[in-house]
């Protein structure tokens, strides 16, 4: 069964992106010739006017929306499709001259001047006055026009303000939070160093001149800034469906990295989730290892609102803001988009469709180069995706994969361990334990959630909760029921450390930390140096980082250290519990290892993945699927390698879409470097 459609008044697959005519408003013909070239592309949406308030009002009050008329005018009479945007992601001179306070404080006390994007303050209510009048307008104009199928909310929400307007505001949330200081003060071990706290404004946000000892403030304090943010957005979204409630409402997020703000809370007020892509292909460490973690972050995104999503930006070839800005070589450009949709993405789009000519973004590639022609190869490539896109609206549009696993990602225990003070200040991979516990199902095309710790674990047949250090908000019940009911659980090494306000739980084997179901408490930790080592199974894995020494009291020991005076001491545990059991790995393992081990659990809980247990998956191959009708699967292969790769299947299969030069048998599908093929299955 299919979705409903992101995009209800045009349901298909969208291939566009965003697009900036007001900076070419002194070259008339030029928005004549975009058009030509949008239609040969196959580009069927724009985004528009991101960016563009300095021109939609240069002066306070002064409107002037008669050139973004004619844009969307000329767009619609052309078959191509609107998603407008609000402009609040970068205000205008004339607004930060007239209300100083719109621009944002840095946590030392510093105003910013005005200058790049995103420097506006969230709180400040003469912002907020100017962007109900931008958006209201710009609503009453065009949210009931044909075109329009989608707001775009600001851009890439992120950063924070320290003036005196937030500080208020996170004194007034925490009072609502804590309802008094004795409360805050023991939450957040404020008696320690004499720091407590005595009148609400005495509190301040952290900062490098001032407290940064006190690591439930600092929590507190990304906190408020995810909730003042939403909050902002919400102020936004209730403007524009003041004039038309139908149009649905989205915002680009980043990728999973851009842990400052917490997707999962930011999320909520949103119809669709779309997010900005920017892998970091062709890199020395391999584009398999560059498409899983691009694949995680896709998983994300659908996992948000559990169905499909925008791919809402990705370079058509380059950025031009890395250290080292490289091309797209032949055939990654329609590998990336197809990773995407293989992962629940109902769009490729892109920035930008014309390039600009001067300022920060000048060489960050577009559909439609500096050249003004479509005699490119990236443009080529833009439009065999646009092909592609057209020819797989009917099968593929609106579909998604239920998922039997979820991975626990949590923006707050990130935010924790990077402050925590503990085992290792330095080299404590919290990103690196994610994609660790991702890689083999990603490789056999297992579907993965990645989930938050406030997620309906009954779903689920399997969680893995990678070096969860905050047990938060009921986690803990959530996995005993979810055990107790059958599923099975997985923990890894420092996890369970702390509760919400970063305050370590105390005890041996406690309820609080999950010992009932885990069947083990833990003594101490240890922290090995770079190119340090213990290991297990008699050598044959080496391990890493940390390593807990921990006191079985009902669980099974599996594995064991080899060395050190712990040696004998467990490393992997599984206990059972009523109907479930609990796994943990008290250790940094290898990703090898947890490869073997989510292999026998895939079996075990006869986990359902892309293509049978006997098809062989290439290295640098990954394959993906989502549902189709009548049961079947839609099997998205992917090659990441720079060589040819022969996968072996069952002689049933229909080929949908393969990359050139592709090879397919009745048995086997052959596809070469940086390829693809898609195939629907039963």
């Amino acid at each position: 069964m299919k979705d409903k459609a992101l995009t209800p008044k045009f349901p298909v697959m969208l291939h566009g992106g965003d697009y900036n005519p007001e900076q070419w408003l002194r070259y008339p013909d030029i928005l004549d010739k975009d058009i030509e070239l949008m239609r040969e592309a196959h580009i069927n949406v724009v985004s528009l006017g991101i960016f563009s308030w300095a021109d939609l009002e240069p002066e306070k009050d002064v409107f002037t929306f008669e050139w973004l008329d004619r844009v969307i005018n000329k767009l619609w009479d052309n078959g191509i499709h609107t998603v407008l945007a609000t402009p609040s992601g970068a205000r205008p001179q004339w607004l930060a001259q007239e209300y100083p306070e719109v621009l944002r404080v840095a946590e030392d006390g510093r105003r910013n001047l005005f200058g790049h994007r995103h420097n506006h303050c969230y709180t400040s209510p003469a912002y907020r006055e100017r962007i109900r009048i931008i958006d209201t307008k710009l609503a009453e104009r065009y949210a009931s026009h044909p075109a329009v199928i989608l707001w775009h909310i600001s851009n890439e929400f992120g950063g924070e303000c320290h003036c005196d307007l937030c500080q208020n505001a996170f004194r007034h949330w925490l009072k609502q939070k804590y309802g008094t200081l004795d409360e805050l003060n023991h939450a957040w071990w404020s008696h320690f160093w004499s720091h407590t706290y005595t009148e609400w404004n005495q509190i301040h946000s952290p900062s490098s001149i001032g407290e940064t000892s006190i690591h439930g403030l600092a929590l507190d304090w990304k906190r408020f800034v995810t909730e003042q943010t939403r909050d902002f957005m919400q102020w936004e979204i209730d403007c524009v469906k003041a004039v038309n409630p139908e149009i649905p409402v989205t915002a680009n997020f980043m990728e999973v990295f851009n842990y400052g703000l917490n997707y999962y809370e930011l999320c909520k007020p949103l119809d669709v989730i779309s997010w900005d892509a920017y892998p970091d292909w062709h890199v020395t460490w391999g584009n398999d290892r560059v498409g899983m973690i691009a694949s995680l972050s896709h998983d994300m995104m659908r996992t948000l609102k559990h169905r499909s999503f925008l791919l809402m930006e990705n370079t058509p070839s380059t950025t031009n803001w890395r250290g080292v800005s490289k091309l797209k070589k032949p055939g990654m450009h329609l590998l990336s988009a197809v990773n995407a949709i293989a992962h629940g993405s109902d769009s490729t789009m892109y920035f930008q469709i014309r390039q600009s000519r001067g300022s920060t973004e000048k060489f960050h590639s577009a559909v439609i180069s500096h050249t003004g022609t479509g005699n490119t190869r990236t443009f080529r490539e833009v439009t065999k995706v646009g092909e592609l896109l057209e020819a797989l609206t009917a099968e593929v549009y609106g579909t998604n994969a239920p998922a039997e696993v979820a991975l626990i990602f949590d923006p707050e225990t990130k935010w924790a361990l990077d402050q925590c003070n503990g085992p290792r200040n330095s080299g404590l991979d919290y990103f690196g334990a994610l994609f660790s516990c991702y890689h083999y199902f990603w490789m056999r095309g297992i579907t993965v959630n990645i989930a938050d710790p406030h997620e309906d674990l009954s779903r689920y047949k399997l969680v893995i909760a990678p070096m969860l250090y905050l047990f938060r908000d009921g986690f803990q019940d959530r996995v005993r029921k979810f055990v107790r009911n059958g599923g099975t659980f997985v923990s890894t090494v420092f996890s369970g450390i702390a509760d919400s306000t970063d305050l370590v739980m105390l005890g041996e084997a406690t309820e609080e930390k999950l010992s009932d179901v885990m069947g083990y408490w833990i003594e101490e930790t240890d922290a090995l140096h770079d190119g340090e080592t213990n290991s297990m199974s008699a050598g044959r894995y080496q391990l890493t980082e940390l390593c807990e020494i921990l006191h079985p009291t009902t669980c099974e020991v599996l594995e064991t250290y080899d060395q050190d005076y712990y040696a004998g001491y467990p490393v992997v545990t599984c206990n059972r519990y009523e109907k479930g059991q609990a796994y943990h790995i008290a250790a940094t393992v290898p990703e090898a290892y947890l490869d073997e081990l989510f292999e026998e659990l895939a079996g075990e809980l006869n986990l359902t993945s892309a293509l049978p247990e006997n098809v062989v998956i290439p290295h640098g191959c990954s394959v993906t699927w989502r549902e189709a009708e009548n049961r079947e699967k839609l099997v998205f292969i992917q090659n990441f390698s720079d060589e040819e790769r022969t996968l072996s299947l069952l002689p049933d299969y229909r080929v949908l879409a393969v990359s050139e030069g592709a090879q397919m048998e009745s048995s086997s599908i052959t596809v070469g470097a940086f390829g693809y093929a898609i195939i629907r299955v039963k």
